[in-house]
């Protein structure tokens, strides 16, 4: 697989390279440099321990819009088995940007919900880069609706900058779309798992993010808009998207700190980019243990505790208040 570098990976992939380099002259002159290799492997084990340990939230923006990065189809195609994609809102369309449809995962019949940003040129297009129209809203809403009333637990799987921000979405109702997914997923009464496998940028993910467990891959982001429009924004282009990806605490350590996302998926140690079928197996093991737990839980109880975990987002204990 040919590798797309960013700036923090060239002294990790100049040192893979060196290796290489030294491999094939072992292997042209049949000189014996084994030991050298290994210490060199060794070396490059270590710094990319302590590189990838340590990402900044700019270089998490940018890992999430790596070309190779698994997008929700591949969770989907392969963690669902005996798939049915169902299409339309039954007012207006279809919404590419959203995959959407009942399945098997695991021994549960369920239904899932995946924002789709295409993975070449053509497909980005047909996709819209997962931005969301009103019509994919309410064909995610139709399709939690069955969920509900055949009892089926609800996976959605989020990756999106934001909602699609243009005048034909605002003229079909995008805003009330988005406001009435999040309060009829609130008081949906069947389980919902949500995991952010790239960018969950604003009202665009919330609109399929309401959940009783929200698990985050760790190298993922999660954010009320995208560092360069928080940039533009606030600041007026004075301070640096890199820096606005500071402030916007939106990494997936920070977000479990504040209590907003309950589990962070540990991604192969270069991202999940490089290394697919890794991530996609972490991210069935932990959609199932969490599964496991909602299901056995009374419906009543279920929607109390999703209930109580958004009532307690934001908490904050003002110490000048007597």
């Amino acid at each position: 697989m040919d590798k797309n570098i960013l700036d923090f990976e060239k002294p990790i992939m100049e040192l893979e390279s060196k290796i290489e380099e030294l491999k094939e002259t072992v292997s042209s002159f049949q000189t014996d440099f084994s030991r050298e290799i290994e210490l060199l492997e060794k070396k490059l084990n270590r710094e990319k321990r302590a590189l990838y340990s340590n990402i900044s939230p700019w270089y998490k923006v940018l890992m999430q819009r790596e070309v190779q990065r698994p997008r929700a189809s591949d969770y989907i195609n392969s963690l669902i088995r005996n798939k049915t994609e169902l299409f339309g809102d039954r007012i207006y369309g279809d919404d590419l940007a959203l995959i959407a449809g009942i399945g098997k995962f695991r021994n549960y019949d369920v239904v899932f919900l995946g924002q789709e940003k295409g993975k070449d040129t053509k497909e980005r297009l047909e996709r819209n880069f997962g931005l969301m129209h009103p019509e994919g809203y309410r064909k995610a809403l139709r399709i939690m609706k069955l969920a509900e009333k055949f009892k089926k637990p609800v996976i959605t799987f989020v990756d999106t900058q934001g909602a699609h921000p243009g005048v034909d979405a605002e003229e079909r109702g995008q805003a009330f779309a988005i406001a009435e997914n999040l309060a009829e997923m609130s008081a949906l009464e069947t389980p919902i798992i949500c995991v952010v496998i790239g960018e969950g940028g604003s009202g665009g993910a919330l609109g399929i993010g309401v959940a009783d467990k929200i698990l985050m891959l760790e190298n993922a982001i999660y954010s009320v808009c995208l560092p360069e429009t928080c940039s533009e924004i606030l600041w007026r282009a004075h301070i640096t998207p890199p820096e606005s990806a500071v402030a916007l605490k939106l990494t997936a350590e920070e977000l479990h700190e504040f209590g907003i996302v309950d589990e962070i998926i540990k991604e192969p140690l270069e991202g999940a980019h490089r290394d697919i079928e890794t991530a996609i197996q972490r991210v069935g093991r932990a959609v199932k243990k969490n599964l496991d737990v909602l299901v056995k839980l009374e419906i009543d109880d279920l929607v109390e505790q999703r209930y109580q975990k958004y009532r307690n987002i934001g908490e904050f204990i003002d110490e000048n208040y007597e």
